[in-house]
C-alpha cells in the first residue's frame, strides 16, 4: 500500500501513544482507509471498527443517523461527512472518527458532483472538514487520492489536538 501505509502508521502510532481510538465511515474508498489502518500491526489497540457507507440507505442502517438530520442537506458535502463522523464516534465510543464521502468515477454521483469529488471529515477533540476535486475519471487512481487524503487529514487533526 506504499504512501498509504506510511500515513496509516503515522496516525497509528500517535493514537496508541495517547491510548485513543478511532472509528472509520468510509464510502468511494470502499473500505481502503481501513483496509490501511488495520494493516498496521497492533491494530486492535486503536481500531474499533468501520462502516463502508455508500447511500443514504446504508446510512441510515449502520449509523442510525435519523432523515430529519438531513434534511436541507445532501450526500457528498462536508456536512454529511462530518455527520457520519460524529455519529460513527458516538455510536462506537471512540475518541476519533474519520469519514470520506464522494464520486471515485468514472461518472459523477446522484448528486450532480463530477468525478473525482469527495468530501472529508473528522470528529473527535478537534474538527475537520476539506473538500477534494481531482478532476479524473480514473476510479482506483481516485479511491487511492481519496484515502490518502482523508487519512492525510486525520493526521492533521491529531497534531492539533
Amino acid at each position: 500500500m506504499g504512501e498509504l501505509n506510511d500515513l496509516a502508521a503515522s496516525v497509528a502510532a500517535v493514537l496508541k501513544e495517547r491510548g485513543d481510538s478511532l472509528a472509520v465511515s468510509e464510502s468511494s474508498c470502499g473500505g481502503l482507509i481501513s483496509a490501511a489502518l488495520v494493516s498496521i500491526p497492533g491494530a486492535s489497540d486503536y481500531y474499533v471498527g468501520g462502516s463502508v457507507v455508500y447511500t443514504r440507505v446504508a446510512q441510515a442502517g449502520l449509523l442510525q443517523v435519523p432523515e430529519s438530520a438531513m434534511e436541507g442537506h445532501r450526500a457528498s458535502t462536508e456536512y454529511y461527512a462530518l455527520l457520519n463522523a460524529r455519529t460513527s464516534r458516538e455510536r462506537l465510543g471512540t475518541t476519533w472518527a474519520l469519514a470520506e464521502t464522494g464520486a471515485s468515477g468514472p461518472t459523477g454521483n446522484r448528486y450532480g458532483d463530477n468525478y473525482g469529488h469527495a468530501c472529508f471529515g473528522v470528529a473527535g477533540p478537534v474538527e475537520r472538514s476539506q473538500t477534494l476535486e481531482t478532476g479524473s475519471p480514473d476510479r482506483e487512481a481516485n479511491m487511492w487520492v481519496f484515502a490518502r487524503t482523508a487519512l492525510a487529514l486525520l493526521e492533521d487533526a491529531l497534531k492539533a489536538a
